[in-house]
């Protein structure tokens, strides 16, 4: 299984990636072997969405990391609500 998650990062910013494991992942960001967390440490998951396949979590990716923030912000708000 793949995931799309959404990062909350300390300057406020929002960190889109996928991961086939989460916890490895977010250690590797605190770890600060990531380029982008490095200088702004993610605070917590704040979406994540479950893909049977790399490619479709790639093309979910690519789908938000095209959006403006409010549109980030509309989708955690409207996932959070279920």
């Amino acid at each position: 299984m793949w995931l799309v998650y959404i990062l909350e990062c300390k300057d406020g910013s929002l960190y889109t990636g996928i991961t086939n494991n989460l916890e490895r992942r977010i250690r590797e960001h605190h770890k600060k072997t990531t380029h982008y967390t490095s200088y702004n440490p993610p605070l917590k998951v704040v979406h994540k969405e479950p893909f049977s396949t790399k490619s479709q979590a790639l093309k979910r990716e690519a789908q938000i990391k095209s959006w403006s923030r409010s549109e980030k912000l509309a989708l955690i708000r409207m996932a959070s609500d279920y």
